[in-house]
């Protein structure tokens, strides 16, 4: 069965009641998209001869009007010339180039008609998997996002007071901070500590000889 005897079926199909009746859109498109795309395949392919047979129907037409006119000139001309016999075959031709004629005008009305047929029904096509596209796409990126959020729910608080993965990172470099300035902070007492003793110890060993004498009087008082 040709393209055009599918023309009505084709051009009232519905494409939204299709997914609106299918409880998996995606797939329901996905199939949709392989038929229009089938389908338009095949106008495509009809549609060069159908362009050709319109062609050669108007260019017949044409033809036989042009005929049909040449001769009238003739017969007018015949009977300006006194020719009445003559006059009468040219007109006796055109009546029946004039019955061709209506045969050929309704095989162009034929014709164009299936060639105005063709075109709408290659932009509804077209038209269809364009809006199919975008659909697609839409439902896809929903899905996607709808995906992506079900992954987040699923990981959920990562401690028990119900913070982020960020809330427990910050917190353990704050308490890690705060360690290693306290560890700083003691060693720095303790580094105070030594320098005072130290200074004790530099003190006395830079007495003076008075300091060393008085030293010495007193060590010989103990002897004594």
């Amino acid at each position: 069965m040709s393209i055009l005897a599918r023309f009505r079926d084709l051009m009232s199909s519905n494409m939204n009641a299709l997914l609106e009746r299918s409880d998996n859109p995606e797939k329901a498109i996905d199939e949709y998209m392989r038929s229009v795309n089938g389908e338009l395949g095949k106008v495509k392919a009809e549609a060069a001869s159908v362009l050709a047979v319109e062609s050669r129907a108007k260019r017949a037409l044409d033809e036989c009007r042009a005929e049909i006119a040449k001769l009238q000139r003739y017969a007018e001309k015949s009977v300006q010339s006194g020719n009445e016999a003559q006059a009468l075959r040219f007109l006796e031709q055109k009546a029946a180039e004039a019955q061709r004629e209506a045969a050929l005008q309704a095989a162009y009305d034929a014709a164009a008609t299936n060639a105005e047929n063709m075109k709408a029904l290659q932009e509804k096509l077209t038209s269809d998997i364009g809006e199919l596209e975008a659909r697609r796409a839409a439902i896809k990126g929903k899905l996607a996002a709808a995906e992506a959020q079900q992954k987040i729910n699923a990981k959920g608080p990562l401690d028990r007071s119900g913070g982020s993965i960020l809330d427990s990172l910050e917190e353990k470099a704050d308490r890690a901070y705060d360690e290693a300035m306290a560890l700083a902070e003691l060693r720095k007492e303790a580094a105070n500590d030594l320098d005072a003793e130290f200074a004790k110890y530099e003190k006395r060993s830079q007495a003076t000889p008075e300091d060393e004498l008085a030293a010495l009087k007193d060590q010989l008082r103990r002897k004594e």
